[in-house]
């Protein structure tokens, strides 16, 4: 039975293992059962499903997700964490624990050798400066992934589901949304975290989508677009569009392009939505 996310549990496992947090980790570990078990019923985990944690940490939501699932892989970068782990989960059965980096993970590979290549869900809780490379990762790896449930800064996950005109709006926005339907599913203070983090932070499920909500022919070149449009903000989408981009069209055929599709010259990339990017990637590629 799950016993950690508790405080005094919590306090008594780092203790025993004289375990320091690592700031570099972005370590905090939730201590609020509530919380923990409304993630998992956020996630939808049943016992037909293969789950990947990312950061386990101690262990705590490890637990939870092992009563819920048919199999666990836990996937920790912290070498130090690896013995407290193997105390922790060590009545499931259920759960494999590799000490590894995400980022350097096949996931395609691994889907297909833990899972026969059949979708798999996610969970995880990101510290802030590394949110966007791992989320990012996952979707451009293109391998078969049903959900990701993931814990992050209430702001990152703010950025992830809001649309045009407002300042969270960006290519992290325009990529999450892109490949899933992005839902916020609880806040979550700092009070539930040991140690207490500055800023609260959100559960957001991102549901994978089977077909994209949008067609582009060039996949790479609309994010490339996006990427440029939002790094230098304050221009026009065709300054930061032919400065921050080797183009196969010129500034003035670009223009051309903006009339055609009815835009005004002086829009700006924060404007658009993802269907007009998509729409502005595709004008360039059939011209190119």
């Amino acid at each position: 039975m799950a016993y950690l996310g508790t405080p005094m549990a919590t306090k008594f496992v780092l203790e025993r293992h004289g375990f320091s947090m690592q700031k570099k980790y972005g370590q905090n570990f939730l201590i609020d059962q509530n919380i923990l078990e409304n993630i998992i019923f956020e996630a939808g985990i049943t016992k037909d499903d293969f789950v990947l944690e990312i950061g386990p940490g101690i262990g705590t939501m490890t637990q939870y997700i092992c009563e819920a699932a048919r199999k666990v892989v836990a996937v920790e970068i912290d070498k130090n964490l690896i013995p407290i782990l193997e105390e922790t989960l060590s009545e499931y059965f259920n759960v494999t624990v590799l000490n590894e980096d995400i980022l350097k993970v096949d996931l395609q590979t691994f889907i297909q050798e833990n899972n026969d290549g059949r979708p798999i869900k996610i969970v995880a809780n990101l510290p802030y400066y590394i949110t966007t490379p791992i989320i990012m990762e996952l979707f451009e790896s293109h391998a078969a992934i049903e959900s990701i449930t993931v814990m992050v800064q209430k702001e990152v996950a703010d950025r992830m589901q809001v649309g045009p005109g407002t300042k969270d709006y960006g290519a992290l926005s325009l990529a999450v949304q892109y490949y899933s339907n992005p839902k916020v599913v609880m806040v979550v203070p700092p009070a539930c975290f040991m140690p207490r983090p500055n800023v609260s932070s959100s559960v957001i499920r991102l549901e994978r989508y089977v077909e994209a909500p949008v067609q582009v022919i060039d996949e790479k070149l609309m994010f490339q677009l996006i990427r440029a449009s939002f790094n230098q903000r304050r221009k026009t989408l065709a300054n930061g569009l032919t400065n921050g981009l080797n183009l196969a069209i010129s500034k003035e055929e670009l223009m051309d392009l903006f009339l055609e599709l009815g835009w005004k010259e002086n829009i700006r990339g924060e404007a658009l939505t993802l269907e007009q990017f998509a729409q502005l990637s595709n004008s360039i590629s059939n011209r190119g």
